[in-house]
């Protein structure tokens, strides 16, 4: 799967060049195409930006440099656009699934007041946001979707390890332990260490529910 990352800032996204994600990379698994539009300012200075029309706080990011940018991606006709927005639909497991299908993304990363709309109603698919809160640019929230799509993507990690957790099944996941089977005098529950599988299948059920209720009932509201 290749993500396609269109931002001001390529600098930001070292954190997805380790760990998981950089094995990932190594393997071919997924490929992360980080393409810098300041690359595409016909400015000498290699300015972006300019006042919005019609006055206003801050500034927007021109459309002929992002339009630029985005002309020169191969394969392009074949991706899905998504912008990084407050304004888009907030994302979810369900959509990150969705996503996880893809065999090209193109992520736009808006930064200052926004990006002038006649290039977004071009090039973009659909807008989306990772919470109802506002970010000084696109870069995170790119980070999150390629982290999330990722461990979707067939060979990025051991598919058992998404079935069971949190989301995956409209539940939060059930809680975990390791050794040592003391710790500051709590133990492990008895029935981890019985070996008896139905009945440790059951006990995560249970949890699992009770976890929900406690931290999101919200979520068991909606299966109801």
């Amino acid at each position: 799967m290749k993500f396609n990352v269109l931002t001001l800032f390529p600098e930001m996204f070292e954190p997805i060049k380790e760990s998981i994600l950089k094995r990932a990379q190594e393997n071919n698994v997924i490929e992360i195409n980080l393409i810098n539009i300041r690359d595409f300012s016909k400015n000498k200075h290699k300015k972006v930006d300019d006042y919005p029309y019609g006055g206003g706080a801050g500034m927007l990011i021109r459309p002929d440099v992002v339009y630029d940018a985005y002309q020169s991606i191969e394969n392009k006709d074949t991706a899905k656009v998504i912008y990084l927005s407050p304004q888009g639909k907030v994302l979810t497991q369900n959509k990150v699934k969705e996503l996880s299908k893809q065999e090209n993304l193109i992520l736009l990363c808006g930064h200052y007041e926004g990006i002038d709309e006649r290039v977004l109603e071009e090039i973009v698919d659909e807008e989306i946001s990772i919470g109802d809160y506002v970010l000084t640019g696109g870069e995170i929230p790119a980070m999150v979707l390629i982290d999330s799509v990722s461990r979707y993507v067939e060979g990025v990690i051991n598919a058992e390890s998404t079935n069971e957790e949190s989301f995956s099944n409209g539940l939060l996941e059930y809680p975990q332990y390791t050794r040592p089977e003391v710790f500051l005098n709590k133990k492990v529950p008895d029935v981890l260490l019985s070996g008896h599988h139905s009945n440790i299948e059951n006990w995560r059920k249970e949890q699992s529910i009770k976890n929900t209720k406690n931290k999101r009932p919200e979520l068991l509201e909606k299966q109801l």
